[in-house]
């Protein structure tokens, strides 16, 4: 299998969370593509607008028309992508898609090394941090592309999965 790498793929503008929901969708319906297109995004920034003398913070788009995907590059997932309602192509000279660089991604806050963590799934886990703290859970899922793992938690007398960052858990 190859290596999964960020790539840009130019969208009719407006279109970009229709993009995004349709190459989900397809991920969904192919079991098989959801191991080599592994993550969509619509860059969004904080924006603060001032509208009829209030201040407020809405979120806009980083790059209007673009889409960025997590994927690994083969005629399967090209086709795929390349097929999708809405999309014009991919970004890079004539038909070669070309992947972001370490420098490109790092103002996006797409972290692309991966975290070394001590506990897997099945593992008791406390939160040690965010508004889940001193929380107790076990994995259920480890998502490494988000950094992400979901746990259980008791919330209304009932068990609930919440995803908690890396960085806010601890192994017991």
């Amino acid at each position: 299998m190859a290596e999964a790498k960020w790539y840009v793929v130019h969208t009719y503008s407006g279109y970009e969370n229709k993009v995004k929901a349709n190459i989900e969708k397809t991920i969904e319906n192919n079991k098989h593509l959801a191991e080599q297109i592994l993550e969509v995004r619509v860059p969004l920034q904080d924006v603060v607008e001032m509208k009829n003398g209030a201040r407020r913070t809405v979120q806009k788009k980083m790059f209007p028309g673009y889409v960025l995907l997590n994927m690994e590059m083969n005629d399967d997932t090209w086709y795929v992508v390349r097929n999708t309602r809405g999309v014009t192509g991919f970004v890079g000279p004539g038909s070669k898609p070309v992947p972001l660089t370490e420098a490109e991604m790092k103002p996006l806050g797409i972290k692309t090394e991966n975290v070394s963590i001590d506990f897997g799934e099945g593992d008791s886990i406390a939160v040690v941090a965010g508004i889940w703290k001193d929380t107790i859970g076990i994995v259920q899922k480890l998502d490494y592309s988000k950094q992400t793992a979901t746990i259980n938690v008791e919330l209304f007398g009932r068990e609930t999965p919440v995803e908690i960052s890396f960085a806010e858990v601890r192994k017991l």
